[in-house]
């Protein structure tokens, strides 16, 4: 398959609010069950051990009209609560056997309270993490945690979840992630090859897809990149921060690249990146992907930072090793844990003399002109004048 046909299958998917390709795998077999989850990362291992879909939940984008979901919230919030409300209200999740809130801010804490209350029939769990970062402490809590979602995945399922199986499902896993590396990778090589829509949209299909699929999508696209003939064109290679939850509309991407800007690294969609290094397969899963969590994850506004000092040095390296030439701070608007965190990072780059601009979006929003002058004015400077 050409990459042309590959994406316009991940766009399908991506238009799809109906989630109709997970209904499908769900429907194929009268046992199977469906674990949906929000932002940023839980660990899939666990949902898929158990034999069951680990569906990606986020929001409804630009194309859902809010109509029941506002009346939950108040407005001075972002919007991903509201549309992913809507979903639920409008029967668009119906399938769903249960749905995982992990720990990002107070507005997804507060969602999970009310996913008990609006489908009290559905199994629904706000997933902690760990704050402190020591094995005998965080370690032990998030062993805790893991093995309270395994117990909770089992009662609803039937079915024991083996460490056999886990381990068969970190392996799977390890693979995945490894995989969407390599499509960063290459687009970071050679992005006029890889455009960051293309990206985006393969990311997008994991969510929908068993593991499996999306791993052979995934090594469908690398090949066919490689045979790709596209002009390379005198672009600013930048960074996105910012867009780890609440996800920017499709054309807002295509906006900042049609402006003169390679996107060379992002953080959109961070479960298929979390864990840095392949998670072990000997010895006990459940600490493997503790352990891998603690020393291994990547970094955003939504983890805890234990040192001050810590603070923007992930950014910093995702700077060096693509050799970006500035950073692009892409934020919706409300999010608390990103606007926060952002002055601190903007000074961090100002220390390093990294350039940066910033602005804030909605899943919704419409008008790109000024976002796409915006940065187009930014790659201009850089390429003038650093």
């Amino acid at each position: 398959m050409s990459t042309a046909e590959i994406i316009a299958r991940c766009e399908a998917l991506y238009d799809d609010l109906d989630f109709t390709a997970s209904r499908q795998w769900k429907e194929a077999d009268p046992d199977r069950k469906v674990i949906a989850y929000m932002p940023v990362y839980v660990p899939r291992e666990i949902i898929h051990a158990a034999g069951m879909l680990p569906l990606g939940i986020m929001g409804g984008g630009d194309q859902l009209e809010v109509i029941h979901g506002d009346a939950y919230y108040q407005s001075y919030i972002c919007r991903i609560p509201r549309s992913t409300i809507e979903l639920g209200l409008s029967k668009r999740m119906d399938f769903v056997d249960g749905m995982l809130f992990p720990s990002i801010c107070d507005v997804i804490r507060n969602l999970s309270g009310m996913w008990k209350l609006m489908f009290p029939g559905k199994y629904v769990r706000y997933f902690d993490v760990p704050q402190n970062y020591r094995d005998d402490v965080g370690g032990n809590y998030y062993v805790n945690e893991l093995n309270e979602l395994r117990e909770g995945l089992e009662e609803l399922s039937g079915r024991k979840i083996t460490d056999d199986a886990l381990r068969a499902s970190i392996e799977v896993y390890n693979e995945n992630r490894q995989l969407a590396m390599d499509v960063y990778a290459m687009r970071s090589r050679e992005p006029w090859k890889v455009p960051s829509a293309d990206v985006y949209l393969l990311m997008r299909a994991g969510l929908v897809l068993p593991v499996e699929e999306h791993n052979q999508m995934l090594r469908d696209y690398l090949a066919a990149a490689e045979k790709v003939d596209a002009p390379k064109r005198d672009n600013c290679r930048v960074v996105i921060n910012g867009s780890f939850c609440e996800q920017p509309p499709l054309n807002l991407i295509k906006s900042i690249e049609l402006s003169g800007c390679y996107i060379v690294d992002d953080d959109y969609m961070l479960v298929h990146r979390w864990l840095q290094k392949p998670v072990s397969t000997s010895g006990d899963p459940m600490e493997n992907l503790a352990l891998a969590f603690l020393h291994e994850s990547a970094s955003t506004a939504a983890k805890y930072d234990t040192q001050e000092e810590d603070k923007g040095m992930f950014l910093l390296e995702q700077v060096r090793k693509n050799a970006a030439e500035g950073v692009i701070f892409a934020a919706p608007s409300f999010c608390d844990p990103a606007l926060l965190e952002r002055p601190m990072l903007a000074d961090r780059c100002s220390e390093h003399n990294v350039p940066y601009i910033s602005f804030k979006y909605a899943e919704n929003s419409g008008q790109m002109q000024p976002i796409r002058e915006q940065a187009g004015t930014f790659a201009d400077s850089i390429k003038l004048w650093s």
